[in-house]
């Protein structure tokens, strides 16, 4: 039997595709899109904060003061079931049916975790960073996560895209790590052999945790 007992989810990439949402914040730079992209893909590439591609386009881009002024017009981030990737609700709903404790976290404002949490996902505890007052890469944002869980680190799997914020600090925290290649960071930073479980779609994660050996 597989010695996992709970499965988190990051959010952004591994559960919704963020290319609308990075669509509109090009749109309100006044950006082409494509040049948006190039520029987002390059800062990844080197490593770098993403919000340094702001920066490279408005100097003095302060990124909460955007976010409002963005409100103000209303234009604030939003996210509904069409940015959902297609194998996220079979995945959950296969998970809860095989008795894991599932759950979601990640670095989200408040805002986002309200359009979140009506999305309705077949989930025990969903959580955005703004909840829990601390971000990732911090490993206390996974201490958090097992506290919240009430599972033993080792039984935890935590799935993400980014080598950087996820699968590093989830895996300093004593957590098994699931590595699903989606998004920009999964295809341009990540290193083969730096998870337990490596996967092309949510879709292979169930029978990927069973087949995992138990202690």
């Amino acid at each position: 039997m597989s010695p996992i007992r709970a499965v988190w989810f990051d959010v952004g990439e591994v559960l919704i595709n963020e290319t609308r949402e990075y669509g509109t914040w090009a749109d309100w730079l006044d950006i082409p899109p494509h040049t948006f992209s190039a520029v987002f893909g390059a800062v990844i590439a080197r490593g770098e904060d993403y919000r340094e591609v702001f920066r490279y386009f408005r100097p003095d881009f302060d990124l909460d003061a955007a976010r409002q002024a963005r409100l103000d017009e209303g234009l604030g981030e939003y996210l509904n079931g069409n940015d959902l990737y297609p194998d996220v609700r079979p995945c959950l709903h296969a998970l809860k049916d095989a008795g894991y404790f599932v759950g979601i976290a990640g670095n989200q404002t408040t805002r986002a975790g309200h359009f979140l949490r009506e999305l309705n996902l077949p989930c025990d505890v969903l959580a955005t960073s703004d909840d829990w007052g601390v971000t990732k890469p911090d490993v206390a944002f996974f201490s958090k996560l097992i506290a919240v869980s009430g599972h033993q680190p080792h039984e935890i799997a935590y799935v993400g895209d980014r080598l950087d914020n996820d699968l590093r600090p989830a895996a300093e925290a004593g957590l098994c790590t699931v590595f699903v290649r989606r998004g920009p960071w999964g295809y341009i930073i990540y290193e083969r052999g730096s998870a337990n479980l490596e996967l092309g779609s949510l879709s292979e994660l169930l029978v990927a945790l069973q087949t995992l050996p138990a202690d």
